[in-house]
């Protein structure tokens, strides 16, 4: 049991006072049964899984074509038509067919 002189110790009545005001003062303080706003969101994505909503968006981006990608870089490099720019995606994607016209590309540069 405590006893009268424990509950009048300054120093144990100003921690409690701390802790009780930052606990009822908190930014994240949320009426009882409340969550916060991520906690939310994760489980309203969880529900995706589960038979969620039907026609709601994926929260995760289709998965791009590696071979468009490349495409797309080796236009780019033929557009600037510098050296750094045909040896950058060569350096980049030596083994992509399209290697092989930057190395073209490059030898028509050097004459």
């Amino acid at each position: 049991m405590i006893s009268k002189g424990e509950l009048m110790k300054p120093g144990s009545f100003a921690a409690a006072m701390i802790g009780v005001l930052a606990v009822v003062s908190g930014p994240d303080r949320l009426s009882i049964g409340e969550q916060p706003v991520m906690v939310g969101k994760a489980r309203a994505d969880d529900g995706d899984k589960d038979g969620g909503e039907a026609g709601r968006a994926s929260s995760m981006p289709m998965a791009r074509d590696p071979a468009v990608a490349v495409a797309e870089e080796y236009e780019a490099a033929r557009r600037q038509g510098t050296r750094q720019a045909f040896e950058l995606f060569i350096a980049r994607h030596g083994d992509d067919p399209l290697a092989e016209q930057a190395r073209a590309e490059l030898k028509r540069l050097s004459r």
